[in-house]
């Protein structure tokens, strides 16, 4: 599922560099380049969007007064020179917020946030809202970017500087530590359980002595995460 995001920046440098790093990303589909807030709210109107890319020191409206116009905002990444608006900006709920020059590694991290977050459904709405909107990340493998859904993540492995990311049709490997990837996975959906291992706690099949059984595959518990399995189970 595509990512439909515009950008909102009176500076064309900006809209240049974000729309190349997007570029490097599967599924982000840009809408509309937006020179001021005015812009953006006129096209806002008339228009859904995921995501905003937004500027904060602009023109005519700044940043957050043009947040605070829109009944329903869609995710916000922050990129901005001014490091004093932080506070504010996390005040308004945005998803992150970027310092620049951002290099393409944090803008990734970014917009895997966005990718993580998963809407809640509200309890009165039916089950057919299903899983469109699932929550999805991209990962680095082999000079190219893959998107994924967490929820086909069977469980993630380490081991030295790369991790693997075990799935239900195919098996990703790619540079970073396991505690990096906790920091992107919900955290009611899967625990650790040993010093290499994490596991998507809705795919365990049965655990037996130290061993979690998932699908085809078998991982090993931790004596020191035995306690922290033995919490999930009650």
């Amino acid at each position: 599922m595509s990512t439909k995001y515009i950008i909102v920046d009176d500076e064309s440098v900006a809209h240049d560099i974000i729309k190349k790093y997007c570029s490097l990303l599967p599924n982000m589909q840009l809408m509309q380049h937006c020179y001021d807030a005015i812009e953006a709210i006129e096209y806002l109107s008339h228009n859904e969007v995921d995501l905003i890319f937004l500027d904060l020191n602009m023109p005519k409206l700044k940043g957050f007064e043009f947040l605070k116009t829109l009944s329903h905002s869609p995710k916000v990444i922050v990129t901005t020179a001014y490091k004093e608006h932080a506070l504010e900006g996390y005040e308004l709920n945005i998803v992150d917020y970027l310092l620049k020059p951002f290099s393409f590694e944090r803008f990734l991290k970014a917009v895997n946030k966005v990718r993580t977050d998963t809407p809640k459904v509200p309890s009165n709405t039916q089950s057919t809202v299903s899983d469109e909107k699932q929550g999805r990340l991209f990962l680095r493998s082999d000079n190219k970017y893959i998107q994924i859904v967490i929820d086909d993540i069977l469980f993630i492995e380490s081991s030295g500087n790369y991790i693997k990311i075990v799935l239900k049709e195919e098996i990703i490997t790619t540079r970073g530590k396991l505690a990096s990837m906790m920091e992107l996975m919900p955290i009611d959906s899967f625990v650790q359980v040993h010093r290499s291992f994490m596991v998507a706690q809705k795919h365990i099949k049965r655990i037996e002595g130290n061993q979690i059984f998932l699908d085809n595959y078998t991982v090993p518990i931790g004596k020191l995460f035995k306690v922290q399995l033995e919490r999930l189970l009650k």
